[in-house]
């Protein structure tokens, strides 16, 4: 008997090592940890538990036969976040590159499927060359069998993608369909053709770190959602995103305690609106001010900067907030901003977290290269997950609220629950100045009466108070209660039940 458990000991010990101690000391040199040393640092201690360790390929073409390691370049399993139940699968770059084969695939698909049947999140780290060559046809199936996986677990459990290292060619549209990605600094990559074949197709000489590097995914493509100096810091920053997300969509997000005052007073609000119009303020300090603790989650912070994502909590509960931001291109809406909304707003959805709406918004940004780029049919994505969307909604315009971005922005009209405005609110088909100049275009010369008409025009519709008397906004309210008032006004909502009419899936305007 001692002889068969010191066999397994010996069998573990190899498994664990992977491709070997020289090329776990390269992964090193590369200022890139190990895939077990990933999954240690992901996951609380000692909660990991491995399935198929000893998993091997089955490829006996090119000599494969002859090197058969244990656990075929991925470690998968399952364990806990802060005692909390997750999926987990981590590939090693130090066997075979981390390439996928069939069996590779196998292991990452099991999890996946335990995952949709226990109801818990997976997070993948991803760090692989690709394909496996030697197996040919059945390493593209076995990829093809991960895409299905996501696909039937997307809006069933909450998928995070960490880009860890090289995710090249067919292996990035896996990360593609979760529903979020983190890459790291420096030393990870992601695209579908690799330099070398865009030198020699386009004639283009670019760098992996230009083609696909964390830089270019962020603040260029959108493709992944932040950017980290290096793998811990990316995996302490997944740690912080589960704590907000709920383990699948049978289940509401965690509560935390929280040591924040629900009624807490924030005098500073009532002045953050400049008294001139045109003058932007940072909306992320009234996100910061309105959240348990201050703490907020940004999701896409280096991309469309016009408007912003992210978690906060209130009274412990995860809410999740878009608001537009005044200080990038004075908060308009454009083809970037209204994506990146409309996705974050219907993973909310899917997962049961309310949705806080921040508006200041002067309406679609003008232009030739906006309406080329098909503005119209993305900027109806956003309006499409707002109305679609049956989540508690509140909704608060600050300052300006014009046109069609007014209606697009949680509006009553699409089913928003609370409608508050602050007193500086502005909710009008336009500005004044541009009223004015289609109302009274005959009177254009004479400088005092445009003035006067003016100011007539924002005397009657630069307040919120005319579609308060419609009952378009619930209640006009002070600043500096902000925080109470929203808070209540989400209290109120834990219990809504909304449906959509039954349909096999909607058609949003993709």
């Amino acid at each position: 008997m001692k002889d068969i458990l010191n066999q397994l000991e010996e069998r573990r010990a190899a498994a664990r090592l992977g491709g070997g101690q020289r090329r776990i000391e390269s992964q090193h040199k590369k200022g890139k940890l190990t895939a077990r040393e990933r999954i240690e640092l992901l996951l609380d201690e000692g909660s990991f538990e491995e399935f198929d360790m000893f998993k091997a390929h089955r490829c006996v073409e090119f000599g494969m036969e002859a090197d058969k390691p244990a656990g075929d370049g991925v470690v998968t399993g399952w364990g806990t976040v802060n005692g909390r139940m997750v999926y987990v699968f981590s590939q090693d770059f130090t066997v075979f590159g981390g390439s996928l084969s069939e069996t590779h695939a196998e292991k990452i698909c099991k999890i996946m499927d335990m995952a949709m049947q226990n109801g818990a999140p997976v997070i993948g780290m991803n760090d692989s060359g690709g394909a496996r060559i030697q197996e040919g046809v059945a390493s593209l199936a076995g990829y093809a069998d991960v895409f299905q996986k996501n696909i039937l677990a997307s809006g069933v459990v909450p998928q995070i993608s960490l880009i860890m290292g090289p995710c090249a060619g067919g292996a990035v549209y896996s990360p593609a369909m979760t529903d979020f990605i983190f890459m790291v600094k420096d030393s990870s990559y992601m695209f579908v053709t690799g330099p070398d074949v865009v030198k020699t197709v386009t004639n283009e000489i670019v760098t992996a770190e230009q083609l696909g590097g964390a830089s270019t995914h962020t603040k260029k493509s959108s493709v992944a959602d932040a950017a980290f100096e290096n793998d811990v810091e990316a995996i302490a920053e997944t740690r912080r995103l589960i704590d907000f997300l709920p383990l699948s969509n049978r289940e509401k997000a965690p509560v935390r305690p929280f040591f924040d005052d629900v009624a807490r007073v924030e005098n500073s609000l009532d002045t953050l609106i400049p008294a001139n119009p045109n003058q932007p303020y940072d909306m992320k300090e009234l996100i910061v001010k309105i959240a348990d603790e201050g703490d907020f989650f940004e999701i896409q912070k280096d991309f469309a900067g016009n408007i912003i994502t992210g978690f906060i909590r209130l009274e412990g509960q995860t809410v999740g907030v878009v608001a537009n931001q005044p200080m990038v291109l004075a908060g308009c809406l454009d083809i970037d901003s209204s994506r990146k909304a409309a996705r974050f707003v219907r993973f909310c959805d899917a997962f049961e977290i309310p949705i806080l709406t921040l508006v200041d918004v002067p309406g679609f940004l003008p232009g030739t290269s906006q309406e080329y780029g098909g503005v119209i049919k993305h900027g109806a994505k956003l309006l499409f997950a707002y109305g679609e969307a049956t989540v508690p909604k509140v909704t608060l315009i600050t300052r300006k609220a014009y046109g069609g971005a007014y209606d697009v922005m949680a509006s009553k009209h699409l089913r928003g629950d609370f409608n508050y405005a602050w007193p500086t609110a502005e909710i009008a088909v336009m500005g004044a100045k541009g009223a004015v100049e289609i109302l009274y275009r005959s009177e254009l010369g004479d400088a005092e009466k445009i003035a006067a008409r003016t100011k007539d025009y924002e005397d009657r519709f630069a307040n919120p108070f005319v579609a308060a008397e419609r009952g378009f906004i619930d209640e006009v309210i002070q600043p500096h209660s902000t925080r109470r008032r929203i808070s209540r006004a989400f209290a109120s909502l834990r219990s809504k039940k909304l449906s959509n009419p039954w349909k096999k899936h909607d058609n949003i305007p993709l």
